[in-house]
């Protein structure tokens, strides 16, 4: 067949594309290694510190005895008296809950990896109703323990100092551990006076709490009516769960979320009646015992984020790695064909190792040196290195600069589908658009049988 050299040529190209993807997946593999390397940074510092916040609370919390009684008649016809007692906790939430405070920002530097950790000076503020309910049925009599106040806090490692807790105007000392509620999360609690006339104390809270952690921050929104204020000097926050009303500058952001009992089911489960029972509690044995937390409980988050994390941009350059090669080695298969001057398979596979080496330099700069400054001396140092080797491949200056000039248009594409992450997927489909457009432009009048008998 008069065109099986020709095909043998490109089938030999095509075997060093697949060969090249070799080295880039351990390129690849080396970026998620690393990556986990600076997960594991995160963790010393939580290790160290505290990990990620997040405050329940306040919840009010009465334990309860019930007793009801009944008659019943024995065998011989005699009646008599039954009695069945009951316990549990009755779990109250905030009819409104006031949340301000800063959180400012810091880093910790483990190695080569900064990990960004926060202070938040919070106010917080809530009010009850005093009332409680009666006993659950008619013919039972219901009784209230000393009631007490939780809050949720998922590393109590961060709490810094004592916080001022003051309820109805008293200043009440706070313990650790919540009590009924820690089975479902960690935290402190304070003991409030004893119910008198049905009526329960603590209809007015106020706290200052200061809290140390790592990254994220969040709120459960608990009461019937939330208002929550955040602010920082960080100039790249991520909201997550609610939306906030938020003022993000270079200088720091300040976000207000106003949230109603009605938007979030926060209330719900940690009664527990989220799951499909409509009981918040469940009887054994005559004690009446906690449902389970089903799933996460509703709230707002805030993070601390790097907009420019550099593992997640030298992978995501990886992934165009094998792209790179191939329209390289397109560009030397026309040449060759087009213009007749043999390139040796070993010269492709020197081109191709030259360009995968660039991701490696971009990973390995870039946590040393800006993100831009390390693409900038990668692009620049493999460009160079090709234009100097090219010059002896293909016998010519001129030539060699023809193709460093396309390398640095792609090198410029591929830095432009980096940082415009919104924009990718039509730069990239328009880049691939254009390169098949000009290679079919170019070759629209070769005659490849021709070549195929010239090349035999």
């Amino acid at each position: 067949m008069k065109s099986l050299k020709l095909l043998l040529r490109f089938l030999t190209v095509g075997g060093l594309v697949l060969l090249l993807l070799i080295p880039l997946m351990m390129i690849r593999g080396t970026i998620q290694e690393r990556e986990s390397y600076r997960l594991q940074a995160v963790e010393r510092v939580v290790e160290g510190t505290a990990g990620k916040q997040r405050l329940t609370g306040p919840i009010r919390v009465v334990p309860w005895t019930e007793t009801r009684r009944s008659e019943w008649v024995d065998d011989k016809g005699v009646k008599r008296q039954r009695e069945e007692k009951t316990s549990g906790h009755l779990l109250q939430m905030p009819k409104t809950l006031a949340v301000s405070g800063r959180m400012n920002p810091d880093e910790r530097k483990v190695g080569l990896y900064k990990v960004r950790v926060y202070e938040w000076q919070a106010d917080l503020q809530a009010t009850f109703d005093p009332a409680l309910p009666g006993a659950s049925a008619k013919d039972a009599e219901r009784q209230y323990g000393v009631p007490y106040l939780v809050f949720g806090v998922s590393d109590v490692r961060g709490v810094v100092g004592a916080p001022d807790l003051k309820v109805d105007g008293a200043t009440i000392p706070l313990q650790s551990g919540t009590g009924y509620l820690g089975a479902r999360m960690d935290g402190i609690h304070a003991d409030l006076p004893a119910i008198s006339d049905g009526r329960v104390a603590g209809d007015r809270i106020a706290m200052k709490l200061t809290l140390k952690g790592t990254e994220s921050l969040s709120v459960v929104p608990l009461a019937d009516n939330n208002q929550i204020r955040i602010d920082s000097a960080w100039p790249h926050p991520k909201f997550e769960g609610y939306s906030p009303a938020s003022d993000v500058t270079s200088t720091g952001f300040t976000a207000n979320w106003k949230i109603s009992s009605l938007a979030s089911n926060a209330q719900k489960q940690l009664r527990g009646e989220d799951g499909g029972s409509s009981q918040a509690d469940r009887i054994v044995e005559g004690r009446v015992l906690a449902a389970p937390l089903n799933g996460s409980v509703d709230a707002l988050h805030v993070s601390l984020v790097d907009p420019i994390d550099v593992y997640t941009q030298a992978d995501r350059a990886s992934k165009y790695g094998i792209l790179f090669v191939v329209l390289t080695f397109v560009g030397f298969a026309l040449f060759e064909l087009i213009k007749r001057l043999p390139i040796h398979p070993l010269q492709y596979l020197l081109v191709g190792l030259a360009l995968a080496i660039f991701f490696l330099l971009l990973l390995s700069l870039s946590e040393h040196i800006a993100f831009w400054q390390a693409y900038l001396v990668s692009a620049v140092a493999c460009i160079g290195l090709q234009f100097v080797y090219l010059s002896g491949v293909l016998k010519s200056w001129a030539r060699a600069a023809g193709f460093a000039t396309m390398l640095t248009m792609l090198y410029g594409v591929l830095y432009g589908l980096l940082v415009s992450e919104d924009n990718a997927l039509l730069m990239g489909s328009l880049l691939l658009f254009g390169i098949l457009a000009a290679i079919m432009w170019v070759t629209r009048k070769v005659d490849w049988y021709g070549l195929g008998t010239e090349l035999r």
